[in-house]
């Protein structure tokens, strides 16, 4: 069976992220030259979605702007705005006239280039409630971890663990089947989680909560070291050399946007948006956004802001720099931050 329509929340305010997050939502922020959110989307469109509804919060209008109405990936892109965060469970109640019977929900602050369509199969032949994607990762205690029953049922959710009390690796990947049924049991006006709220009650009643074990590629993007991981996952996988290389040398994923130069330079694993300039420049491990110029500078662990400049002799390592930012010649810039 098919499912047509999706809905995916983007209106956080992506706070580790900062400054990047100051001038721009964090599903918007490019990775390697698309909007973060637009691999999801694409994972959408491929598992036959025609309609996605983006619920948005935080620079509603930069998300219109970043991706637009959907036709370059053949799906319908309609925008839909909260005054206050309401959570999972609060954002989709605002839209309850208009959902479908079955539909996806999704957490749009991550990256992911996923089967969504395995997962549609899943919930469908399982007959539950609602189907959760899981994934594994070495951290779980930082994320909602899932006890999973024998025929592949959650029997328990919990969040805000220590990591001696994890009894598993399987976390919420924030990606959800639904049967519309489901939101009855959601109060009107008010915050309500799924995770926190409405799982708990369906576990409660005996109701099914199916787990699908993700297949493809989910990557949490909270913090700056996480973006660049993201850049340079994608980097590494569709690379893509759009701009202009001369005299360089070239190592580990790389990425360089149209209308980017990269003039006698060292670049190792490097993520390059539009319109920068890149000359005498050693640069490893990186994302530098749009508009910057780097002359005769290191740049290490860090990402770049748009419109910053970076001047001869100067060194960043460490660092987020802000959009606009300034390192004068010979000055070294090292905020301490993990990149």
């Amino acid at each position: 069976m098919k499912v047509r329509q999706a809905v995916v929340m983007v209106g956080g305010l992506g706070t580790r992220l900062r400054p990047l997050t100051e001038s721009c939502p964090k599903p918007a922020l490019p990775v390697a030259g698309r909007p973060c959110l637009w691999y999801l989307l694409r994972s959408m469109a491929r598992a036959g979605i025609e309609e996605i509804i983006l619920a948005c919060g935080y620079r509603s209008a930069m998300m219109r702007e970043a991706l637009g109405d959907g036709s370059d990936l053949g799906v319908r892109i309609c925008y839909s705005y909260e005054d206050e965060p309401r959570g999972t469970g609060g954002a989709l109640k605002l839209l309850e006239k208009e959902l479908d019977p079955v539909f996806v929900a999704a957490n749009g602050d991550v990256y992911a280039d996923i089967d969504v369509s395995a997962e549609v199969e899943r919930h469908f032949s399982s007959g539950a409630d609602i189907t959760v994607a899981l994934t594994e990762v070495p951290n779980p205690w930082e994320f909602g971890v899932a006890r999973i029953s024998d025929e592949g049922f959650i029997s328990e959710f919990r969040e805000g663990m220590k990591p001696e009390e994890v009894y598993s690796n399987l976390i919420n990947a924030g990606v959800y089947v639904v049967d519309k049924r489901v939101m009855e049991s959601v109060p009107e006006g008010v915050f309500y989680d799924f995770s926190k709220h409405l799982f708990p009650e369906i576990i409660a009643r005996s109701g099914k909560i199916a787990g699908y074990p993700l297949s493809g590629t989910w990557m949490d993007v909270g913090r700056p070291s996480d973006y660049v991981k993201a850049n340079l996952h994608v980097a590494g996988a569709e690379p893509r050399v759009l701009g202009k290389v001369s005299g360089s040398e070239i190592s580990g994923p790389f990425y360089l946007a149209e209308g980017s130069e990269a003039c006698d330079s060292k670049l190792d694993s490097v993520s390059v948006m539009p319109n920068v300039s890149i000359k005498r420049a050693s640069i490893r491990r990186a994302v530098v956004l749009d508009g910057s110029v780097i002359e005769g500078a290191t740049v290490e662990d860090s990402i770049v802001g748009r419109g910053c400049r970076i001047m001869e002799g100067a060194k960043v390592v460490n660092s987020v720099l802000a959009d606009g930012d300034v390192v004068g010649p010979g000055e070294t810039r090292d905020d301490g931050r993990d990149v």
